[in-house]
């Protein structure tokens, strides 16, 4: 009765407002002028219960809540639906009928979703998502460790349920789904180490849980994230690697690997959280599955949802793991070359200059001079360079190519990278990149919003150091893009 009611206020009210009505299966969504009200369905799932008014107030006033941090400018508030059912209003006067969350309407096109489609998505605002997702993430609240949330029990669960769900779209094929599942468990006993020790050690937070392109904006000229989980806490009280996974899995199931690594590289710089990198294909399958499940309850046998498996399936297999490193002065374009080649091969890069100043507790883009530290010093350059191999040893373990960003100007640094790729028996490559000293010079003075601190002074201690690259060592140049000529 409540639901026949509650469907029967949202259609009144909608001709009331003179609004567009959209249905979901859990909400109604009513567009009125450049404000959109969103009314909770009186429905009880297996996934959600919203039967009673007291619960649908409360999911509002959550989803109010829970969107604050990554849309705060697109969440407005409750609204209250009051008068009758045959004249109902809005924040009037009278027992309350119904609750809706207010929203800014957005315009056509902003979702990352269709913007992907139309091809207007920009690299800056993979960018973007990955800075503003590390933001988020950092002051995430964290679970305690009685709540029981993404125990290993329950993260093996949900991906064999999900994988699971999917079976109908594999037809008579049982081979795929078999596969799947092999793996899941395969994986899962992998994990559970991992899994256990990101817990204890505060990486399950209280995440959005549903971060696929089609919940993520251009809004103002900035980057937001809508639609957090609110009905089920143990969908959004996740490893932090969960919500990152969703977006790369979907900007891989949207044919943008490239978009994919160069999000994942930008939270990875801002969170150091190279940790979670064994886990990773788990969570870009476990999360593929999820959005093939979802997409065939919309529409049995979809492609969309053939598209999503097929995707899983992609990530399940070995990846190609070599290591690359850079060689080159401040300013030659080591940067620049690496973060073509990250996207073109799908590869984690590492960065000196941000490696460096982890170690000292900095931000990537704080500046260490104001600190009064040494960080290019002899005993700080060594330490980085240990880090960047220890790192990149583990990257590659998980199966990844890696490029390490640093200026290797000694033959005896790039020996010892070459050595690693030999003990893990990866190909070894050397991205050599050159410039004329007034170029360097110049694009130094040019530098703003970036973690290099190198200077003219810098460079000119650096060039006494150089030690050109061996006839060998040229044989191990990878070909790649030229680097600009200009500053």
């Amino acid at each position: 009765m409540q639901t026949t009611v509650n469907a029967v206020l949202a259609g009144t009210l909608a001709r009331t407002l003179g609004a567009q009505m959209i249905e979901t299966h859990i909400s109604w969504v009513l567009l009125a002028g450049d404000i959109a009200y969103k009314i909770k369905k009186a429905v009880r799932l297996p996934f959600v219960d919203y039967s009673t008014l007291a619960t649908r107030q409360h999911f509002c006033e959550e989803e109010l809540r829970l969107n604050q941090s990554l849309a705060p400018s697109l969440y407005l508030g409750v609204t209250r639906i009051t008068g009758t059912p045959q004249a109902p209003g809005l924040d009037g006067p009278g027992p309350v009928l119904e609750y809706a969350v207010r929203m800014r309407r957005f315009a056509p096109g902003a979702l990352f979703s269709e913007q992907l489609a139309a091809g207007t998505l920009h690299a800056g605002d993979a960018d973007q998502l990955a800075a503003l997702l590390a933001g988020f993430h950092a002051l995430a609240p964290r679970a305690d460790a009685v709540d029981g949330f993404a125990t290993v029990e329950r993260r093996r669960g949900s991906a064999l349920a999900a994988c699971d769900g999917t079976r109908p779209l594999a037809g008579n094929n049982d081979g795929e789904h078999a596969l799947l599942r092999t793996w899941l468990q395969a994986e899962a006993d992998r994990l559970a180490p991992l899994w256990s020790a990101r817990r204890a050690d505060g990486h399950v937070r209280e995440c959005h849980g549903d971060l696929h392109l089609a919940n993520v904006l251009s809004l103002d000229g900035q980057v937001a994230a809508f639609d957090c989980i609110e009905f089920d806490p143990a969908l959004r009280w996740i490893d932090v690697l969960d919500d990152a996974a969703f977006v790369v899995m979907d900007f891989s199931a949207s044919g943008r690997n490239d978009f994919a690594f160069r999000f994942l590289n930008g939270w990875l710089d801002r969170t150091g959280d190279h940790g979670s990198l064994p886990a990773l294909r788990f969570s870009v399958v476990y999360r593929a599955l999820v959005r093939a499940q979802v997409e065939h309850l919309r529409k049995p046998d979809s492609a969309a949802a053939r598209h999503y498996l097929k995707t899983a399936l992609n990530w399940t297999r070995p990846g190609e793991p070599r290591l690359l490193i850079t060689h080159g002065l401040p300013g030659s374009g080591k940067t620049f070359a690496s973060q073509g080649l990250l996207e073109q091969l799908g590869a984690l890069r590492l960065r000196s200059d941000v490696e460096r100043k982890r170690l000292f507790g900095l931000g990537m883009l704080e500046d260490s001079r104001s600190k009064g530290l040494d960080l290019y010093g002899a005993d700080a350059t060594a330490r980085t360079y240990r880090q960047l191999f220890a790192t990149a040893r583990s990257a590659l373990q998980a199966g990844y190519p890696v490029i390490l960003d640093a200026a290797f100007l000694r033959r005896a640094e790039r020996a010892q990278a070459h050595t690693l790729a030999r003990e893990l028996g990866v190909p070894f490559s050397i991205v050599a990149c050159e410039a004329p000293l007034a170029l360097l010079q110049t694009r130094l003075l040019a530098r703003r919003g970036d973690a290099s601190e190198a200077d003219a002074a810098a460079l000119e201690l650096l060039r006494a150091q150089l030690e050109p690259l061996t006839d060998d060592e040229r044989a191990l140049v990878y070909p790649c893009v030229p680097l600009p000529t200009k500053a």
